[in-house]
């Protein structure tokens, strides 16, 4: 007896130690005494179902912790509940923090994100698009690189598909006014004083660089006195580091970067060439990121409402996958942010 006792216990033992198996649609449908279509009708949210019958389906389910498959209702929906999101860099904490406001405001919808990086490659951003495309309900394409009329293509291809700061072309739900922002820019380091202008630029693919460029040489057109250089850039530290010997070579006393990550590593470039900031260079980024503010000096740039930008686009994404007239595109306004990096820059202007 003593034996088979110790066989039983060593029995329970490996059965404590083995996995419960994971309950099926038929184990629901057989405690709830309803035939397998009606639990699939109840899990998928059907109102055809009378709502005693589907309450104790639910409860049956909960009962047996019973999760229904997500391919298996991507199927009976004909749909997936995700969306896909195109960025041109995920190491821009810009849109590290757009996918986070959108996949907040997606989750609201029971929806979920999946995202690529296209590396600044609009070849890359056309082919990651219509991948994600395949495996989404739709796509946001972020700043898309792409020129006009192969994203107009894209767009009708893909569909639904909506834009992010492609303003006023088809499918856009959301823009930055970039173009406010940086006249904005320009008209405070004019009233500080400075003439001499120098634009670190970012990639040529970028719409909303030809924006900020268009807008320069605007404020420059309007401006007696006041001259505007360009020279090359990019979007990351290592592109305004790069830019440091070539902006202080211009003379300028002023230097509008692309974005706050370009600022910083100019910023960096500069000091460690003995260079005062603000007291013989000016200089500006855009976006105020969270590191902006605790640079030295802390940086003047624009702050862009990003969780602001994702609802909009949601809102449009949720429209057209309902099959309903999306809302129109929306023009998000940007606040200048004045920081130490432009205090005091009157005096290098004279």
């Amino acid at each position: 007896m003593q034996e088979r006792s110790d066989t039983d216990g060593a029995e329970r033992g490996r059965s404590v130690g083995r996995p419960r198996r994971r309950a099926t649609i038929g184990d629901v449908a057989a405690q709830a005494g309803v035939s397998k279509a009606t639990v699939s009708r109840v899990m998928n949210a059907s109102r055809t179902v009378d709502p005693v019958i589907a309450e104790r389906v639910r409860q049956a389910a909960a009962d047996l912790e019973y999760r229904p498959s997500a391919v298996g209702r991507s199927l009976v929906l004909g749909r997936t509940e995700t969306v896909g999101v195109v960025v041109p860099d995920l190491a821009n904490p810009t849109f590290q923090e757009l996918l986070r406001a959108l996949s907040r405001a997606a989750a609201a919808d029971d929806y979920r994100l999946l995202f690529a990086d296209s590396s600044e490659s609009p070849r890359e951003e056309a082919i990651l698009a219509a991948d994600l495309r395949r495996h989404c309900d739709g796509v946001v394409l972020a700043a898309p690189r792409l020129p006009a009329e192969e994203l107009a293509t894209e767009v009708e291809r893909l569909g639904p598909a909506v834009l992010y700061n492609r303003p006023g072309e088809p499918g856009s739900g959301a823009a930055v006014d970039y173009a406010g922002g940086i006249l904005a820019l320009a008209r405070h380091l004019h009233e500080l004083g400075h003439r001499q202008l120098v634009f670190v630029a970012g990639p040529s693919t970028s719409v909303s660089n030809r924006i900020r460029l268009a807008a320069l040489r605007e404020f420059e057109t309007g401006h007696a006195g006041v001259r505007l250089q360009v020279v090359p850039g990019g979007v990351d530290f290592a592109a305004g580091y790069d830019a440091a010997e070539p902006v202080l070579a211009t003379g300028a006393t002023a230097a509008v970067a692309f974005n706050d990550l370009v600022a910083m590593g100019l910023l960096s470039g500069v000091h460690e060439r003995g260079v005062d900031v603000p007291g013989q260079l000016a200089i500006t980024g855009f976006d105020d990121i969270p590191f902006s503010g605790y640079t030295t000096p802390p940086l003047t740039t624009c702050h862009t409402p990003i969780e602001a930008a994702a609802h909009a686009c949601w809102a449009h994404v949720r429209a057209l996958l309902a099959g309903e007239e999306p809302p129109p595109e929306v023009l998000l306004p940007v606040e200048l942010r004045v920081r130490a990096s432009t205090g005091g820059a009157a005096a290098a202007a004279g």
